[in-house]
C-alpha cells in the first residue's frame, strides 16, 4: 500500500473535538424551548445606554418563544416603532428610547409588559 494513501486516510479521521464545535448545531446539544402564551410572560421594558457611547436603546426581556417567533416579533416591533434593533439571548435590543410605543404595541398583542428602571 502507498504511504500517501495511508496518510490521507488518517487525515480525515477526527482524534479530538470538543463538544459543540461542530460546523452545524446537534439536536442534542440545543435546549428545547418551551413557548408559552403571551398572557403568561413577564416582559420587561427599559432603556439603557451603558456600554453603548451614549447611545439610548430600548431592552425588551423577559421572552420565553422560540428563536423564529421572537425575531418575527423584532420585525414587527422595528417596524412599529420605525427603529433598527436586534435579538441577542431571548431579548430584543431596539436603537433608541421608544419604551413608551413597545409597551402600548406589546399590551396589544396581549404581553404583560411594564417599564422597568427610571
Amino acid at each position: 500500500m502507498d504511504a500517501s494513501k495511508k496518510k490521507s486516510g488518517r487525515d480525515n479521521r477526527i482524534a479530538y473535538q470538543e463538544f459543540g464545535t461542530g460546523s452545524q448545531p446537534n439536536a442534542a446539544t440545543q435546549r428545547p424551548v418551551t413557548e408559552l402564551p403571551p398572557s403568561e410572560q413577564k416582559i420587561r421594558v427599559q432603556a439603557s445606554r451603558k456600554g453603548r457611547k451614549g447611545k439610548t436603546v430600548t431592552e425588551i426581556t423577559g421572552f420565553q418563544l422560540k428563536p423564529e417567533t421572537l425575531s418575527d416579533l423584532a420585525k414587527q416591533l422595528k417596524s412599529q416603532c420605525g427603529t433598527g434593533g436586534t435579538v441577542k439571548e431571548n431579548a430584543i435590543e431596539m436603537q433608541g428610547d421608544c419604551k413608551q410605543k413597545v409597551v402600548e404595541i406589546l399590551t396589544g398583542l396581549g404581553y404583560p409588559a411594564k417599564i422597568s428602571g427610571g
